[in-house]
């Protein structure tokens, strides 16, 4: 799979509501259609695959459309898509590490892990 499908697919695969992961795809997105139309066959490729991201078919018409627009060749394009998989690749579990928590406020308590109970009182 060529590197623009492949990030695609695993932008689609992974949290879009990632914030990083979320701007580098629209970004992908939007220079696509900028220098072939909303209404071209690689963005209805793209917005086909948003509805079904698990089907091959529509994998390999990405794949396909990709390859006719000669996607591959531009190079800014490319960067965007190299940097969209690095933004995936950043949020892809370590191996060996079950869990991944991110707190975005003060927390008082905290248990992560499978089976746990825990019991808080405050104030």
């Amino acid at each position: 799979m060529d590197p623009i499908t492949t990030a695609i697919v695993a932008a689609l695969a992974s949290d879009l509501t990632k914030t990083a992961i979320k701007h580098s795809y629209n970004a992908l997105k939007s220079a696509f259609k900028e220098k072939f139309g909303s209404d071209s066959d690689l963005v209805e490729a793209v917005n086909g695959l948003e509805k079904k991201p698990d089907s091959e078919g529509r994998k390999v018409t990405l794949q396909e459309e990709v390859e006719n627009a000669k996607v591959n060749d531009d190079p800014d394009i490319l960067q965007l898509a190299q940097e969209l998989l690095k933004q995936v690749k950043s949020e892809e579990p370590v191996a060996g590490i079950k869990f991944k928590t991110e707190f975005q406020a003060e927390v008082k308590a905290a248990q992560i892990g499978d089976y746990n109970k825990q019991q808080n009182k405050f104030g």
